[in-house]
C-alpha cells in the first residue's frame, strides 16, 4: 500500500484541543484490481435474492473492516460475463485498514472472484467515470469438437465455419464515433453514442477472439456488435449489414446478442493523475453526436 494522500490534499490535518494538537483522519481513496469467472453470478449490480459480484466482495471488504464498504466499478458486467481486469474504489477514512486486505480476501471470499491488488489513489479517482478506455475480448471457437473442456465457462463454441475476413471487414465499418442505438438496451435518460476505438478478429489457436475497446459501452453493446459479426462470418449477412444499422435510433431486431460466456472485460486505462478530475467531469456530461 502506498501510503499518504496522492491527490495533493493532506491525509490528515491538525486541530487544536485543550492546548495540544490532535491529528483528524482525512478521506482516502483505494484502487482494486479484481477478476471473476461470472458463470454463477448474476452479474456485477446487487440485486435482491441473487448473487452477485458486487455483493459478494462488498460484504467481504465489509466483514473485513468491520464498516459498511460501497464499491464503485469501472464497468458493470451483465450475468454470466467475465472479467480479468476489472477495477474498483472505495473510501476510507482509516489507511490501515486495508494492510494485509488482499491476503485476508483471498481466504474469505469464493474461488470465482479475486482481489489482486489494492493500493491508494488520488481523491480525484474513479473507476467509473475516470475510465478514458475499455478494454473486451469475446472468444467462439468454430471447431468441429466445440470448445475444450476446460475453455467451455469462456469460448463459445459455434455451428458454423467462420469467415474472418469478412467480419473483420464488417467490423471497419462500425469505427468511430456513432449513435450505436441500434446495438443497445436503451436505459431512460442513457446516451447510446460511442466512440467505438478497436473492433477486430484475431486467431488463437483454435479460438477466434474479438477484440473491442471504446471509451464507454452502453447495454448489452459489445455482444451485439459480436452477435452481428458473427451473421457476417456464417453467411447469413453480408459485410455491408452492420454498419447500414447505424442510421438506426432504436434497438435492432434483427441483431442477436451473442451468449454471454464468450465476454471477458480485460483491461480499463485511467488518464494520468493530475487529468483525472477533468476526465470525470467530461465524462459525465451527457453526449450527442458530434458534441
Amino acid at each position: 500500500m502506498t501510503t499518504g494522500s496522492q491527490s495533493g490534499e493532506p491525509a490528515a490535518s491538525s486541530a487544536q484541543e485543550g492546548g495540544g494538537l490532535v491529528r483528524v483522519q482525512g478521506p482516502h481513496r483505494f484502487r482494486l484490481d479484481l477478476g471473476y469467472d461470472g458463470t454463477d453470478f448474476s452479474g456485477w449490480a446487487r440485486q435482491p435474492g441473487r448473487r452477485t459480484v458486487c455483493g459478494v466482495l462488498e460484504d467481504a471488504l465489509s466483514l473485513l473492516t468491520r464498516r459498511d464498504v460501497q464499491l464503485t466499478v469501472a464497468g458493470r458486467t451483465d450475468a454470466g460475463v467475465h472479467a480479468t481486469g476489472q477495477v474498483a474504489h472505495f473510501d476510507s477514512a482509516d489507511p490501515s485498514e486495508v494492510d494485509g486486505l488482499v491476503r485476508r480476501l483471498a481466504r474469505l471470499l469464493p474461488p470465482d472472484v479475486r482481489v489482486y491488488s489494492i493500493r491508494e489513489v488520488p481523491l480525484e479517482f474513479d473507476a467509473r467515470f475516470g475510465a478514458l478506455r475499455r478494454h473486451y475480448e469475446y472468444r467462439v471457437t468454430a471447431a468441429e469438437y466445440g470448445a475444450a473442456p476446460l475453455r467451455a465457462r469462456e469460448v463459445v463454441a459455434w455451428p458454423r465455419r467462420l469467415d474472418v475476413a469478412a467480419m473483420n471487414e464488417a467490423a471497419r465499418l462500425l469505427l468511430g464515433e456513432h449513435d450505436f442505438a441500434a446495438f443497445c438496451k436503451r436505459r431512460d435518460g442513457a446516451t447510446t453514442v460511442r466512440q467505438l476505438q478497436r473492433l477486430e478478429w484475431l486467431a488463437d489457436g483454435e479460438e477466434l477472439v474479438a477484440h473491442v475497446s471504446a471509451d464507454a459501452f452502453c447495454h448489452s453493446m459489445v455482444r451485439s456488435l459480436v452477435g452481428a459479426l458473427l451473421a457476417v462470418g456464417d453467411g447469413r449477412k453480408g459485410p455491408e449489414w452492420p454498419g447500414t444499422l447505424l442510421s438506426s435510433t432504436v434497438r435492432a431486431s434483427s441483431v442477436v446478442v451473442a451468449p454471454a460466456h464468450g465476454l471477458s472485460l480485460v483491461a480499463v486505462d485511467y488518464p494520468a493523475d493530475d487529468q483525472l478530475a477533468q476526465r470525470a467531469e467530461v465524462t459525465r456530461r451527457v453526449r450527442v453526436l458530434g458534441g
